[in-house]
C-alpha cells in the first residue's frame, strides 16, 4: 500500500471544515449539503426551490477550486491519458447517477450518518462496498495500475 504525500494534519483539517460547514448550512437554513441535491435544486424548473442560498454556495465551490488551482496546478493534473471532458462527463454522470438514487455521497455520508439516519448508513455502506469492489476488480483483475 502506497500512503506517500499522507499528510493528516491537513486531512484532519479539511475534515473539520467540512463537517463545521455542514452543521452550519442545516443550523442555518435547515438544509442537508448534499452536492446533487442543490445543483438540482438550482437549475430551473426544480419547482420554486430557493435558489440564492444554492447559487452562492456553487459559486464559493467554483471559486475555491479555481483559487486552488491557480495556487497549486499540480493538483488538478488529469491522468495521463485521460482528457478533460471524459473526466467531465464522468462526474455529470456521477452527478445524475447518486441523484437518481436518492443522495450523494456528501449528503448520506457526512451528513446523514451525523444523523443518525438508517437510509444513509445503508447508501454508504453500498458506496464504500462498491468503491471497494471497484479497485479490487480494477488493480487485480484487470489489470490496472496498483
Amino acid at each position: 500500500m502506497n500512503v506517500q504525500g499522507f499528510t493528516p494534519l491537513p486531512a484532519l483539517l479539511g475534515g473539520a471544515l467540512l463537517g463545521l460547514s455542514a452543521s452550519w448550512l442545516l443550523a442555518a437554513n435547515g438544509r442537508v449539503a448534499g452536492i446533487s441535491g442543490i445543483v438540482a435544486g438550482a437549475l430551473p424548473g426544480s419547482g420554486g426551490a430557493p435558489r440564492a442560498w444554492r447559487g452562492a454556495f456553487l459559486a464559493g465551490l467554483v471559486l475555491m477550486a479555481a483559487a486552488l488551482a491557480a495556487l497549486s496546478p499540480a493538483l488538478f493534473a488529469t491522468p495521463e491519458g485521460r482528457p478533460w471532458w471524459l473526466l467531465g462527463l464522468s462526474g455529470l454522470l456521477t452527478g445524475f447517477g447518486t441523484r437518481l438514487g436518492g443522495g450523494c455521497t456528501s449528503g448520506h455520508g457526512v451528513c446523514g450518518l451525523s444523523r443518525r439516519s438508517p437510509r444513509s448508513l445503508a447508501a454508504t455502506g453500498t458506496f464504500m462496498a462498491l468503491g471497494f469492489l471497484t479497485v479490487y476488480l480494477a488493480r487485480h483483475v484487470l489489470g490496472g495500475a496498483s
